[in-house]
């Protein structure tokens, strides 16, 4: 078997693995008996395993989205206001907060800090 098989067969199981636990580096590792340092050598040194680490991020959004999703139909109200306030914001779902100033006054404690300064540098 040549090195470049076996490395091959390392990377092929490393991904598997980071599908398995959804991208967590040191649980695939472990299962697939590599270091974490050969991952982030082979993320180094080869476009095509980084890329496809790189998709797993997807994959773990799709999952976290799909249990989200769960949630809300299961009637879970922290879920639902998530929901509408990251992907709702369009429709006005979205959390601002109204500061109103009552009284108008001159930042003099801008001008003290700007003297402080000038004094410690002379």
């Amino acid at each position: 078997m040549t090195k470049s098989y076996k490395s091959d067969t390392k990377k092929e199981n490393l991904i598997q693995a980071l599908t398995k636990t959804l991208g967590v580096v040191s649980t695939a590792c472990t299962m697939a008996g590599v270091s974490r340092d050969t991952h982030y050598r082979y993320l180094k040194t080869d476009p095509e395993y980084k890329r496809k680490v790189n998709d797993l991020k997807n994959v773990a959004l799709d999952f976290a989205e799909t249990h989200l999703h769960e949630l809300i139909k299961d009637g879970n109200p922290a879920a639902t206001i998530f929901f509408l306030k990251t992907q709702g914001k369009v429709r006005g779902y979205i959390e601002t907060q109204d500061l109103q100033v009552t009284e108008k006054k001159p930042l003099t404690w801008m001008n003290e800090v700007t003297r402080k300064q000038k004094r410690e540098t002379n």
